[in-house]
């Protein structure tokens, strides 16, 4: 099992930035690709980016040139960089990671972490 903590949420200006991280931790040998995803009360919650284990990223057409999402194997940490940020990225962040063994394949999520942009 992995265990998931979001921090670095806030409020913010638009315009500001801010970094997000995710601290993993259990059973990390397993975890294969991390991502954030955000929930709004108005959506659905939805990839924001995406990251495998080699490093290879995916991000929403939305955070394009504005997040990078990256992350630290030996520490067990993933990150999303937040730049540019606008009232319409205000959302609950979560973090999860895919979990995979010769005889699971599971999500984990964490708790959330809250962004809200001012505007």
């Amino acid at each position: 099992q992995v265990q998931l903590v979001e921090s670095g949420g806030g409020l913010v200006q638009a315009g500001d930035s801010l970094r997000l991280s995710c601290a993993a931790s259990g059973d990390t040998m397993y975890i294969s690709a991390m991502a954030w995803y955000r929930q709004s009360l108005a959506k659905a919650r939805e990839l924001v980016a995406s990251i495998t284990s080699g490093g290879s990223t995916n991000y929403a057409d939305s955070v394009k040139g504005r997040f990078t999402i990256s992350r630290d194997n030996a520490k067990n940490t993933l990150s999303l960089q937040m730049r540019s940020l606008k009232p319409e990225d205000t959302a609950r962040y979560y973090c999860k990671a895919e979990y995979t063994t010769w005889r699971v394949s599971e999500n984990y999520w964490g708790q959330g972490t809250q962004v809200t942009v001012s505007s």
